[in-house]
């Protein structure tokens, strides 16, 4: 894939103890590049766009995502975060949020690459009820996956450009970009 800017380079995410769990390291720093990327497309005058009065605006879903990713980090975790009131930056900019989403990643990734198997697979209280350290940090890549797709619809809604982040859009592609679009293309293998 070729994404036309990188937050977080593939030589900033650490090598974990346990190379087993190098994956979970690899996609969050992926999956947090792809959220900046996407909230790059927004420009500070978009922060209050909502597609409906029942809908979040724009504001609303990025600082639930830096939120409730600290939530899902510290409580559920047990990853040492800031204090809640230290996660939002002064200024509610798009710049800022995006740096706010790097600055907290960074040391996520570092603490994760440290942990070994007996904590990856512990079970930990969530909500109401009791899952692996490992399946709860799943939950969270999905969760963030969620609100970022959120924003894009809102970019198209809105006429803007939406970036590459699995691969190719409408907006974004490039040589050797080889979206499924067909079934021919579903049942390609590669000997």
């Amino acid at each position: 894939m070729r994404y036309e800017s990188t937050a977080i380079p593939d030589e900033q995410v650490p090598r974990a103890r346990e190379s087993i769990f190098q994956h979970a390291l690899d996609t969050y720093g992926s999956e947090s590049n792809k959220v900046v990327s996407v909230w790059g497309e927004f420009k500070d005058a978009d922060l209050a766009f909502r597609p409906h009065e029942k809908s979040s605006t724009v504001l609303e879903i990025m600082q639930h995502q830096l939120l409730s990713e600290r939530r899902f980090f510290a409580e559920f975790l047990g990853v040492p975060e800031p204090a809640p009131g230290a996660v939002l930056p002064a200024e509610m900019s798009v710049a800022e949020l995006r740096a706010a989403m790097v600055r907290l990643a960074l040391p996520r990734l570092a603490f994760l690459a440290e942990r070994d198997s007996a904590w990856w697979l512990a079970t930990v209280p969530f909500f109401d009820v009791e899952r692996q350290r490992v399946w709860v940090f799943w939950r969270r890549v999905l969760h963030t996956a969620h609100h970022r797709t959120q924003l894009t619809v809102y970019l198209r809604l809105m006429g803007e450009k939406v970036p590459a982040t699995y691969g190719p859009t409408a907006d974004v592609t490039w040589q050797g970009a080889d979206p499924t679009l067909s079934v021919e293309a579903a049942g390609r293998r590669k000997a």
